[in-house]
């Protein structure tokens, strides 16, 4: 790949990296489901994992009006922070421990993408991309909701189940 040197090029390097992240966060997710034992918690990954798939396919709406194609190289963060996730549900007993880490997995993954979202989003509007940076805001507003969803069940229910059991 040749080097950036616009931020034009800096812009669709970083929707590609997201887009990769997204497509890894569609993988994770089942997984993350089935893992999980609290209704809440199962209930706030799967309404995300549909919005996920959403954000995916408005990735690629933004790629097609870039005149763009979307996929590039494996995102190496996103990657870390699944292997994470999935470390954390093969070393932990099933139960409320087990979600307040799949929370705490599930939120890493989310502020990485509210970071990379918001950063396009900046990109976008400086560039004059009005509409790529409208939908780019439409996906960093469901990231930001799905976090703050998933403090108040922490906060609310697994973390209290959880510390019970100390």
């Amino acid at each position: 790949m040749a080097q950036v040197a616009t931020l034009e090029e800096l812009a669709v390097l970083g929707l590609k990296n997201i887009y990769d992240a997204e497509q890894q966060a569609v993988a994770a997710y089942p997984e993350m489901i089935e893992a999980a034992t609290s209704e809440e918690l199962k209930d706030a990954f799967q309404t995300h994992l549909q919005q996920t798939q959403g954000q995916v396919g408005r990735l690629e709406q933004i790629f097609q009006q870039m005149g763009q194609e979307p996929g590039g190289e494996k995102n190496q963060i996103a990657e870390g922070l699944f292997s994470a996730g999935k470390q954390i549900i093969d070393q932990t007993e099933r139960g409320p421990v087990l979600d307040a880490g799949l929370i705490a997995a599930a939120q890493l993954a989310e502020h990485y993408e509210i970071g990379a979202y918001g950063t396009a989003r900046t990109y976008a509007k400086q560039l004059g991309r009005d509409e790529v940076a409208r939908l780019l805001e439409e996906t960093l507003q469901e990231e930001e909701l799905t976090d703050e969803k998933l403090t108040g069940i922490a906060e609310t229910v697994v973390n209290q189940r959880a510390s019970s059991l100390a």
